[in-house]
């Protein structure tokens, strides 16, 4: 188990996870229960390439004024002259909330990847983080993370997975120009990937162990577009703005179609 002073390899990044945390506990007060690591950092595989993924934990909803500090927090945060510092994202948890699978979908407060302010959005409230967090979670302040999130059923985390593999792809091949870039060309690639190998294993895993795994069970012909993504990965501020390279936007598009054609016999098989 990692020491909550040395939660990663990454002194500067220790050092900025100390200074959030221990300033988000000084503006919530009582109504502060954890903070938690999740994403890359809870699954292994992180590299210094790595979103910092994290949740907090409350006793209640924010008030106004608390969230209003917040506000004044994070960019102080962001600020810091260490560049883990603009790589944070996560969202706040009303204990019932986390605790309940059914508050799938309701909105949290959300820091953004590189934001410097909170939003009000679904994007953590998944069953797919609650799986994490009480699995692999990296406990940063608080009480083990499995003592806040309710057991889950595997099933119903495969269909989350499921109706994320169909939605997004839709998403995805209805507006192709809208991703055509070297950062989400990549990325779809790599989660794509993760996807359909959570679906099948029945657990949350990393984009290196799931990227290995497709390259091992897919069509060899994939092999080369999967190597590729990593490349995608350093400086998501520059290839952003760069358009993806032609032939691999079009596998890529291919290969969201195959994957949900995959997702789908999976599926049917095991009467998801």
């Amino acid at each position: 188990m990692r020491s909550t002073d040395r939660p990663t390899p990454y002194p500067e990044l220790n050092g900025v996870l100390r200074e959030m945390v221990s300033s988000i506990q000084a503006i919530l007060g009582e109504n502060f229960i954890g903070a938690y690591l999740q994403g890359s950092f809870a699954v292994g595989d992180f590299d210094e390439h790595s979103d910092v993924d994290f949740i907090v934990a409350a006793r209640q909803e924010l008030s106004a004024g608390q969230v209003e500090a917040l506000q004044a927090m994070h960019p102080r945060i962001h600020d810091l002259p260490i560049a883990w510092a603009q790589h944070l994202e996560g969202s706040y948890f009303p204990a019932a909330v986390l605790r309940s699978a059914a508050r799938v979908g309701e909105p949290l407060w959300y820091l953004d990847h590189g934001s410097r302010s909170l939003i009000q959005a679904d994007h953590c409230n998944t069953l797919v983080v609650r799986w994490t967090v009480r699995k692999h979670g990296v406990t940063l302040a608080g009480p083990p993370p499995e003592t806040l999130v309710d057991p889950i059923p595997v099933e119903a985390l495969r269909r989350e997975i499921l109706a994320v593999i169909h939605d997004w792809g839709r998403e995805i091949l209805s507006n192709p120009d809208h991703f055509n870039n070297r950062f989400y060309q990549g990325f779809i690639v790599l989660n794509y990937c993760r996807m359909l190998h959570d679906l099948i294993v029945g657990d949350i895993s990393s984009k290196r162990t799931s990227a290995a795994w497709a390259k091992a069970t897919l069509d060899p012909d994939w092999r080369g577009l999967i190597d590729r993504t990593w490349a995608c990965r350093p400086d998501p501020a520059t290839s952003v703005r760069t358009r993806a390279d032609p032939d691999d936007f079009q596998a890529t598009l291919q290969f969201i179609t195959v994957i949900i054609e995959e997702s789908d016999r999976y599926a049917a098989a095991h009467h998801l």
